[in-house]
């Protein structure tokens, strides 16, 4: 007799909708956090965007976000190569946070900046991971008192990656210095850059200096790496207007 539980579906509704200064999934940090400079907002939909609904979150500085990675594939694998081991060596998808998971649940820490509830309720966010456009299925406030563990083991991942160096060549620093936004969408730049976000099997390249683009807010950011000896920078090369396909 099999004594396994029966098979269970489970419907989750979407409450609302990430804004972001991440227009495409290439470049976005892979944790939340690395990059303050990335503003973002959660925009809840009816019926969830009642103000009583968040009545008492202002007096919390983060939050968990539970999002659905809507733009990876629905298959999954059991086994998937981490960034952070080279993409090369595998591991078992749930010893990992990679997007090819079998339901597609992602969970964010953010911080909480703002709340506006003149028209709904939007939230204010930053040090966002996510991809304008991810649909959140639920929030909650994090608790610093239960949810940190200074003594917890992180597998492979122990500590935070090594930053690259990041240059701008003076034709994007003139561009920049036309921007309303230049100081923010500097240091947004160089925050992604210096996590390299090129796939891991091309930051073993060190002899290629291919051209490289990044959509953040409303450009297309393009870079270049340079070797020095052992050491990588990433050249900012110009930042253009994002032409829509």
């Amino acid at each position: 007799m099999d004594d396994a539980p029966n098979s269970e579906h489970f419907t989750l509704t979407t409450i609302g909708h990430v804004v972001s200064d991440y227009p495409d999934k290439f470049g976005i940090p892979r944790q939340p956090g690395l990059a303050p400079a990335a503003d973002a907002r959660l925009v809840l939909t009816a019926p969830y965007n009642d103000p009583l609904a968040v009545r008492g979150l202002e007096n919390f500085s983060h939050l968990w976000l539970s999002f659905i990675f809507h733009q990876s594939p629905e298959r999954w694998s059991p086994l998937v190569r981490p960034p952070r081991l080279g993409g090369n060596k595998k591991v078992g998808v749930f010893a990992s946070r990679s997007t090819h998971r079998p339901n597609r649940l992602g969970l964010s820490l953010v911080r909480l900046i703002a709340i506006d509830t003149q028209q709904g309720v939007t939230l204010q966010l930053q040090g966002c991971d996510l991809v304008s456009g991810t649909p959140v299925i639920d929030i909650k406030p994090y608790l610093p008192w239960a949810e940190s563990e200074p003594t917890a083991q992180a597998g492979f991942a122990t500590e935070t990656p090594p930053l690259l160096d990041v240059a701008f060549h003076p034709a994007a620093l003139d561009t920049l210095a036309q921007r309303q936004d230049s100081a923010t969408l500097l240091a947004l730049i160089e925050q992604v850059l210096s996590q390299d976000p090129r796939p891991a099997y091309k930051q073993k390249d060190r002899a290629s200096e291919r051209l490289y683009g990044v959509r953040l807010r409303d450009v297309d950011v393009k870079f270049c790496p340079r070797q020095n000896g052992e050491a990588t920078t990433l050249e900012v090369m110009a930042i253009e207007p994002y032409a829509e396909q």
